[in-house]
């Protein structure tokens, strides 16, 4: 279990906007069809995150243990289009930069997969570990916390409109089949006919 409180003041020292460009433009190109799962994040509220080894997914609750199923700090009833959020975890390691643990993010998943929109439609239907999770429409964008974790530099970067397509940020998603789900396990695009549809 980590606690993160505090967070305002560590954005000084982050990698700025142009390096963050440079460095993932230089790096090798995301895996698409099939990765694996590289962390698993539940967020228990009040900025607490765990990383257990396992999980349980479920259409009705979320990931077992996580927030979501409490809805938005403003009272809003949980989003069934942000039921789970997936991260590209070579992305996670760009605004980290090593100093930082990589569940700080706050999605529930990093992956070794390619996000962006080209790679997986909304729709787009993955299979990950023994759950089924369908690409949402809803859009999955930088804000105040992340800002204040990793600096002005990496907000700009997930978030300016050339980089959108790529979903650095990472990905809203629904659960569509419930399952376990371990670190390690594969995370596999589905043929087309499955990845449309409820």
């Amino acid at each position: 279990m980590w606690h993160y409180g505090g967070v305002e003041r560590i954005w000084v020292d982050m990698r700025a906007f142009e390096v963050l460009q440079e460095l993932w433009e230089a790096g090798p190109v995301p895996l698409r069809v099939r990765g694996r799962v590289c962390l698993l994040v539940r967020r228990l509220g009040d900025e607490i995150h765990e990383q257990p080894p396992s999980v349980a997914l479920s259409p009705i609750d979320g990931m077992e243990g996580d927030r979501w199923m409490h809805g938005g700090s403003n009272g809003a009833p949980a989003d069934p289009e942000a039921q789970l959020t997936l991260m590209n975890v070579r992305a996670a390691e760009l605004v980290a930069d090593g100093e930082h643990p990589l569940h700080m993010p706050g999605d529930n998943v990093l992956v070794d997969l390619d996000l962006a929109e080209e790679a997986l439609p909304v729709g787009t239907r993955l299979r990950i570990g023994g759950a089924i999770v369908e690409i949402s429409a809803k859009p999955h964008l930088g804000c105040k916390k992340f800002a204040a974790r990793f600096g002005p530099g990496a907000l700009r970067w997930v978030n300016v409109e050339s980089n959108r397509p790529r979903r650095l940020r990472g990905v809203n998603c629904r659960i569509v089949e419930g399952g376990a789900v371990a670190v390690g396990d594969p995370v596999e695009v589905l043929p087309a006919g499955l990845t449309r549809g409820a």
